[in-house]
Protein backbone atom coordinates (compact mmCIF):
# COMPACT_ATOMS: atom_id res chain seq x y z
CA UNK A 1 0.00 0.00 0.00
CA UNK A 2 1.09 3.63 -0.61
CA UNK A 3 2.39 5.49 2.41
CA UNK A 4 -0.44 7.58 2.21
CA UNK A 5 -2.45 5.59 3.19
CA UNK A 6 -0.60 5.55 6.79
CA UNK A 7 -0.45 8.98 7.06
CA UNK A 8 -4.39 8.59 6.74
CA UNK A 9 -4.66 5.88 9.67
CA UNK A 10 -2.27 7.45 11.97
CA UNK A 11 -4.51 11.01 11.75
CA UNK A 12 -7.30 9.25 12.58
CA UNK A 13 -5.55 7.40 15.24
CA UNK A 14 -5.19 10.80 16.78
CA UNK A 15 -8.09 12.22 16.46
CA UNK A 16 -9.77 9.59 17.49
CA UNK A 17 -8.25 10.20 21.36
CA UNK A 18 -11.18 13.23 21.60
CA UNK A 19 -13.53 10.02 21.44
CA UNK A 20 -11.79 8.46 24.43
CA UNK A 21 -11.37 11.70 26.82
CA UNK A 22 -14.55 12.99 27.37
CA UNK A 23 -16.81 14.52 30.35
CA UNK A 24 -20.60 14.16 30.88
CA UNK A 25 -21.10 17.35 28.96
CA UNK A 26 -21.93 16.26 25.59
CA UNK A 27 -23.55 19.43 24.00
CA UNK A 28 -26.00 17.60 22.33
CA UNK A 29 -27.56 19.94 19.38
CA UNK A 30 -30.67 18.59 17.32
CA UNK A 31 -29.88 18.19 13.04
CA UNK A 32 -32.42 17.32 10.54
CA UNK A 33 -34.09 14.07 10.69
CA UNK A 34 -36.16 12.27 13.36
CA UNK A 35 -33.83 11.48 16.29
CA UNK A 36 -30.93 12.91 14.90
CA UNK A 37 -28.08 15.18 17.03
CA UNK A 38 -24.59 16.05 16.76
CA UNK A 39 -22.41 17.00 20.06
CA UNK A 40 -19.65 19.26 19.93
CA UNK A 41 -17.18 15.95 20.49
CA UNK A 42 -18.46 15.48 16.60
CA UNK A 43 -17.41 18.81 15.63
CA UNK A 44 -14.24 18.56 17.48
CA UNK A 45 -13.17 15.58 16.00
CA UNK A 46 -13.86 17.07 12.45
CA UNK A 47 -12.03 20.11 12.78
CA UNK A 48 -8.85 18.45 14.11
CA UNK A 49 -8.97 15.89 10.95
CA UNK A 50 -10.05 18.51 8.60
CA UNK A 51 -6.45 20.18 9.91
CA UNK A 52 -4.55 17.10 9.86
CA UNK A 53 -5.84 15.54 6.72
CA UNK A 54 -5.31 18.79 4.98
CA UNK A 55 -1.80 19.08 5.78
CA UNK A 56 -1.52 15.57 4.29
CA UNK A 57 -2.68 16.74 0.69
CA UNK A 58 -3.00 20.75 0.76
CA UNK A 59 -5.42 20.73 -2.62
CA UNK A 60 -7.53 18.39 -1.19
CA UNK A 61 -10.97 19.12 -1.02
CA UNK A 62 -12.64 18.30 2.46
CA UNK A 63 -16.76 16.79 2.73
CA UNK A 64 -17.49 16.14 6.05
CA UNK A 65 -20.88 15.45 8.19
CA UNK A 66 -20.75 18.74 10.53
CA UNK A 67 -19.21 21.15 8.00
CA UNK A 68 -20.62 23.99 5.66
CA UNK A 69 -19.31 22.34 2.37
CA UNK A 70 -21.90 19.46 1.65
CA UNK A 71 -21.51 18.39 -1.88
CA UNK A 72 -17.24 19.83 -2.75
CA UNK A 73 -16.54 16.57 -4.58
CA UNK A 74 -13.51 17.70 -7.19
CA UNK A 75 -13.81 16.27 -10.09
CA UNK A 76 -9.74 16.44 -10.88
CA UNK A 77 -7.78 15.61 -7.70
CA UNK A 78 -8.42 14.56 -4.26
CA UNK A 79 -11.50 14.78 -1.99
CA UNK A 80 -11.26 13.70 1.37
CA UNK A 81 -14.87 12.41 2.97
CA UNK A 82 -15.39 12.65 6.68
CA UNK A 83 -17.79 11.21 9.47
CA UNK A 84 -15.86 12.44 12.65
CA UNK A 85 -17.89 9.59 14.67
CA UNK A 86 -20.51 7.63 12.75
CA UNK A 87 -22.73 6.34 15.15
CA UNK A 88 -23.06 9.35 17.38
CA UNK A 89 -25.82 7.56 19.13
CA UNK A 90 -23.69 5.13 20.38
CA UNK A 91 -21.13 7.28 21.47
CA UNK A 92 -23.56 9.46 23.44
CA UNK A 93 -24.98 7.09 25.42
CA UNK A 94 -21.72 4.99 26.08
CA UNK A 95 -21.98 1.94 23.43
CA UNK A 96 -18.73 1.43 22.58
CA UNK A 97 -19.76 0.71 18.76
CA UNK A 98 -18.71 4.51 16.60
CA UNK A 99 -16.10 5.00 14.54
CA UNK A 100 -13.76 7.85 12.33
CA UNK A 101 -14.37 7.13 8.73
CA UNK A 102 -12.36 8.88 6.34
CA UNK A 103 -12.72 8.39 2.53
CA UNK A 104 -10.94 9.58 0.17
CA UNK A 105 -11.46 10.20 -3.57
CA UNK A 106 -9.51 10.60 -6.30
CA UNK A 107 -10.94 12.20 -9.33
CA UNK A 108 -14.53 11.73 -8.02
CA UNK A 109 -13.83 8.21 -7.60
CA UNK A 110 -12.78 6.00 -3.93
CA UNK A 111 -8.78 5.94 -3.97
CA UNK A 112 -8.33 4.93 0.04
CA UNK A 113 -10.63 4.21 2.79
CA UNK A 114 -9.71 4.49 6.94
CA UNK A 115 -12.36 3.42 9.58
CA UNK A 116 -10.87 3.15 13.19
CA UNK A 117 -12.96 1.71 15.94
CA UNK A 118 -11.02 3.42 18.86
CA UNK A 119 -13.03 1.48 21.74
CA UNK A 120 -11.42 -1.50 20.01
CA UNK A 121 -8.58 -0.56 18.70
CA UNK A 122 -9.65 -1.78 15.03
CA UNK A 123 -7.67 -0.55 12.31
CA UNK A 124 -9.97 -0.96 8.33
CA UNK A 125 -7.73 0.45 5.66
CA UNK A 126 -8.26 0.03 2.17
CA UNK A 127 -6.63 0.84 -1.19
CA UNK A 128 -8.47 1.01 -4.59
CA UNK A 129 -6.45 -2.48 -6.23
CA UNK A 130 -4.40 -3.66 -3.09
CA UNK A 131 -7.03 -4.84 -0.60
CA UNK A 132 -8.30 -4.18 2.93
CA UNK A 133 -6.99 -5.35 5.78
CA UNK A 134 -7.13 -5.15 9.27
CA UNK A 135 -4.70 -4.17 11.76
CA UNK A 136 -2.53 -5.34 9.13
CA UNK A 137 -4.33 -9.02 8.15
CA UNK A 138 -5.72 -9.26 4.80
CA UNK A 139 -9.46 -9.11 4.70
CA UNK A 140 -12.13 -11.09 2.55
CA UNK A 141 -15.77 -11.35 2.61
CA UNK A 142 -17.64 -14.81 3.95
CA UNK A 143 -18.26 -17.42 1.41
CA UNK A 144 -21.99 -17.75 2.65
CA UNK A 145 -25.28 -17.73 0.69
CA UNK A 146 -28.04 -15.45 2.55
CA UNK A 147 -30.31 -18.60 3.49
CA UNK A 148 -26.80 -19.47 6.36
CA UNK A 149 -26.20 -15.56 6.62
CA UNK A 150 -26.42 -12.48 8.62
CA UNK A 151 -27.60 -9.26 7.36
CA UNK A 152 -27.22 -5.66 8.62
CA UNK A 153 -30.55 -4.20 8.42
CA UNK A 154 -31.34 -0.79 7.95
CA UNK A 155 -33.69 0.90 10.00
CA UNK A 156 -34.24 4.55 7.46
CA UNK A 157 -33.81 6.01 11.15
CA UNK A 158 -34.08 9.67 10.62
CA UNK A 159 -36.69 9.55 7.45
CA UNK A 160 -40.11 8.50 8.02
CA UNK A 161 -40.67 8.29 4.16
CA UNK A 162 -39.01 5.53 3.91
CA UNK A 163 -40.00 3.25 7.32
CA UNK A 164 -42.70 1.66 5.48
CA UNK A 165 -39.99 0.55 2.52
CA UNK A 166 -37.47 -0.80 5.01
CA UNK A 167 -39.87 -2.62 6.78
CA UNK A 168 -40.99 -4.26 3.58
CA UNK A 169 -37.21 -5.17 2.65
CA UNK A 170 -37.15 -6.77 6.24
CA UNK A 171 -40.44 -8.64 5.58
CA UNK A 172 -38.82 -9.85 2.57
CA UNK A 173 -35.40 -11.23 3.78
CA UNK A 174 -36.64 -12.19 6.88
CA UNK A 175 -37.99 -15.38 5.18
CA UNK A 176 -34.48 -15.87 3.98
CA UNK A 177 -31.73 -15.03 5.91
CA UNK A 178 -30.78 -16.64 9.06
CA UNK A 179 -30.87 -13.90 11.15
CA UNK A 180 -30.38 -10.29 11.37
CA UNK A 181 -28.21 -7.43 13.18
CA UNK A 182 -27.97 -3.33 13.78
CA UNK A 183 -24.72 -2.07 15.27
CA UNK A 184 -25.90 1.95 14.46
CA UNK A 185 -22.78 2.64 12.72
CA UNK A 186 -23.32 2.08 9.05
CA UNK A 187 -19.43 2.35 8.45
CA UNK A 188 -18.62 0.26 11.29
CA UNK A 189 -21.21 -2.45 9.96
CA UNK A 190 -19.52 -2.34 5.96
CA UNK A 191 -16.11 -3.11 7.77
CA UNK A 192 -17.55 -5.95 9.25
CA UNK A 193 -18.93 -7.15 6.15
CA UNK A 194 -15.90 -6.71 4.72
CA UNK A 195 -13.76 -8.81 7.29
CA UNK A 196 -16.62 -11.75 6.82
CA UNK A 197 -18.61 -11.69 9.57
CA UNK A 198 -21.69 -10.86 8.30
CA UNK A 199 -22.90 -11.31 4.62
CA UNK A 200 -24.91 -8.14 3.62
CA UNK A 201 -25.60 -4.86 4.57
CA UNK A 202 -28.67 -2.41 2.94
CA UNK A 203 -30.21 1.44 3.99
CA UNK A 204 -33.00 3.10 2.25
CA UNK A 205 -30.72 5.94 2.77
CA UNK A 206 -27.54 6.60 4.09
CA UNK A 207 -24.89 10.06 3.13
CA UNK A 208 -21.34 9.78 1.38
CA UNK A 209 -19.59 10.26 4.87
CA UNK A 210 -21.38 7.43 6.13
CA UNK A 211 -20.10 4.82 3.14
CA UNK A 212 -17.27 6.40 1.40
CA UNK A 213 -14.22 4.57 3.23
CA UNK A 214 -16.85 1.47 3.97
CA UNK A 215 -17.29 0.61 0.25
CA UNK A 216 -14.01 0.31 -0.83
CA UNK A 217 -13.16 -1.83 1.89
CA UNK A 218 -16.00 -4.05 0.93
CA UNK A 219 -14.82 -4.12 -2.54
CA UNK A 220 -11.41 -4.36 -2.29
CA UNK A 221 -12.48 -7.82 0.36
CA UNK A 222 -14.09 -9.03 -3.04
CA UNK A 223 -17.53 -8.01 -2.04
CA UNK A 224 -20.12 -6.10 -4.35
CA UNK A 225 -21.98 -3.02 -3.53
CA UNK A 226 -24.70 -1.32 -5.08
CA UNK A 227 -28.16 1.13 -4.71
CA UNK A 228 -30.89 -1.05 -3.97
CA UNK A 229 -32.30 -0.70 -7.64
CA UNK A 230 -28.65 -2.35 -8.48
CA UNK A 231 -26.85 0.98 -9.75
CA UNK A 232 -23.82 2.51 -9.12
CA UNK A 233 -22.62 4.03 -5.84
CA UNK A 234 -22.33 7.90 -6.54
CA UNK A 235 -20.90 10.57 -3.41
CA UNK A 236 -22.19 13.77 -4.12
CA UNK A 237 -25.22 12.81 -2.45
CA UNK A 238 -27.41 10.67 -0.49
CA UNK A 239 -27.80 7.11 -1.65
CA UNK A 240 -29.79 3.75 -1.11
CA UNK A 241 -27.35 1.03 -0.64
CA UNK A 242 -26.95 -3.11 -0.33
CA UNK A 243 -23.78 -4.19 0.23
CA UNK A 244 -22.72 -7.87 -0.03
CA UNK A 245 -20.54 -10.84 -0.18
CA UNK A 246 -21.61 -11.12 -3.79
CA UNK A 247 -22.54 -15.22 -2.99
CA UNK A 248 -26.12 -14.63 -3.38
CA UNK A 249 -28.64 -12.44 -5.54
CA UNK A 250 -29.66 -10.28 -2.50
CA UNK A 251 -31.54 -7.79 -5.49
CA UNK A 252 -33.65 -10.33 -6.52
CA UNK A 253 -34.75 -11.49 -3.32
CA UNK A 254 -36.21 -8.07 -3.09
CA UNK A 255 -38.05 -7.60 -5.97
Amino acid sequence: MDELVFKIADAVKRCSKIMININEDLGIEPKEGIGNFVTRYDKEVENNLREELLSIIPNAGFFGEEGEEKSRILENGYTFIVDPIDGTTNFARGLDMSTISVGLLKDAKPFIGVCYNPYRDEMFIAQKGKGSYLNGEKLHVSNKKLTEGLVYMGSAAYYEELKDKTIDMVSKLIRVANDFRRFGSASYELCLVAAGHVEALYEMRLQPWDIAAGVLMIEEAGGKVTTIDGGEIIYSEPTSIIASNNCDDYLGYLQ
